[in-house]
């Protein structure tokens, strides 16, 4: 068999490998997407309603003093980046990398096997990030602000839009801003608003933590189905135009073979 043909072959067996490799990528996620979805939901709702709690509180006049609401410079800024567990998922890594690098100097806390390992600190993976792992570091990042150990708080996430599309952005947390519009109803604390503001906060910031880790885990199975299905198409099509030079080639062999043989009958 000819050289090119050969190659031919080759490369068309190569591709075909990763074919079945993406095939079974877009099965995997797509496999995981309902449950990662449903989740995303029930922590958005937790954080919607906790939200809501805190608002009422940083707009009563009394809380006002509290830690958490003081305003002054923002330099020191901690920032959560939630990224994913593995590649392959079209550009969600690279998106929440290059958000980060617009605050050069923030101290990072990561989240996520790819943002551990790139930053260089204990691998905290998304898929199986529980309750009580952002309660723990919940209570630690609400006593680290109390003390002033920094001046802003923010959690880079990927928010989910739909499976199509997803998008990197921040959510401040810190310092705790006073809603623009003051509740309609009167609400009265016990035994003070300010002390529910204390206890209230940890929950907060735990709540909106692991809504965001829920939300960028369904954004990376999401982004992960789409480019593999996308690398499925590629890698189908390039099959599809090595099959056929193959067999252009082949052809083109046997035709010439074929002439050889009546050529030599010829002149015998």
């Amino acid at each position: 068999m000819p050289a090119n043909t050969r190659e031919l072959r080759n490369r068309i067996r190569s591709v075909d490998s990763t074919l079945h490799l993406t095939k079974a990528m877009e099965l995997v996620a797509s496999s995981k997407i309902r449950k990662a979805t449903a989740k995303m939901h029930a922590g958005r709702e937790y954080a919607d309603a906790v939200t809501d709690v805190i608002n009422v509180l940083s707009g009563c006049q009394e809380c006002q003093v509290s830690p958490y609401m003081r305003k002054g410079s923002a330099d020191r800024i901690r920032l959560i980046v939630i990224a994913g567990d593995r590649g392959m998922a079209g550009g969600y890594n690279v998106n929440v990398f290059r958000e980060a690098q617009k605050y050069p100097g923030a101290e990072i806390y990561a989240i996520g096997r790819k943002a551990s390992a790139r930053y260089g600190q204990e691998i905290r993976g998304t898929e199986h990030y529980s309750y009580e792992d952002a309660a723990e570091l919940a209570v630690r990042f609400c006593e680290d602000y109390r003390n002033g150990l920094y001046d802003r708080l923010g959690i880079l996430y990927t928010q989910y839009i739909s499976m199509m599309t997803q998008e990197a952005k921040i959510r401040w947390i810190f310092p705790l801003a006073a809603p623009e519009q003051a509740p309609a109803q009167q609400v009265i604390f016990e035994p003070d608003a300010a002390k529910v503001l204390e206890e209230t906060v940890p929950l907060y910031l735990t709540g909106i933590l692991i809504a965001s880790v829920r939300e960028s885990y369904a954004s990376e199975v999401s982004a992960r189905s789409s480019a593999m299905n996308s690398a499925g198409r590629n890698a189908q099509k390039m099959k599809d135009d090595l099959t056929l030079a193959y067999n252009r080639a082949r052809q083109g062999a046997i035709t010439q073979e074929l002439t050889e043989i009546v050529a030599g009958a010829g002149e015998g």
